[in-house]
């Protein structure tokens, strides 16, 4: 299972809110290839895991693709360019 902490939250809301106008449209981890992740834009599909924030769903990700990142927490991290998203791998 992925780990999301509290402010990778917030700026996934708001990166959702920003650039998103359809209700049933969600942000979504996706595998990129060769260790990359990135986020999409989709809608749940059966079996997908669902990161919640304030009670409404957010975040998006493939039963098989949470199964792999097992150990992995989504954080954020300061930039002069305000907060990022980043992945980290907890040990």
């Amino acid at each position: 299972m992925i780990s999301v902490s509290e402010s990778a939250r917030q700026e996934l809301k708001k990166i959702l809110s920003s650039n998103v106008d359809n209700s049933y449209a969600l942000l979504r981890l996706i595998d990129r290839g060769q260790g990359r992740l990135g986020l999409g834009i989709d809608i749940e599909l059966p079996g997908d895991e669902v990161i919640e924030y304030e009670g409404s769903a957010l975040l998006l990700v493939e039963r098989r693709l949470a199964t792999s990142l097992k150990g992995i927490t989504i954080d954020t991290d300061d930039t002069a360019e305000g907060p990022q998203i980043v992945i980290q791998e907890i040990s």
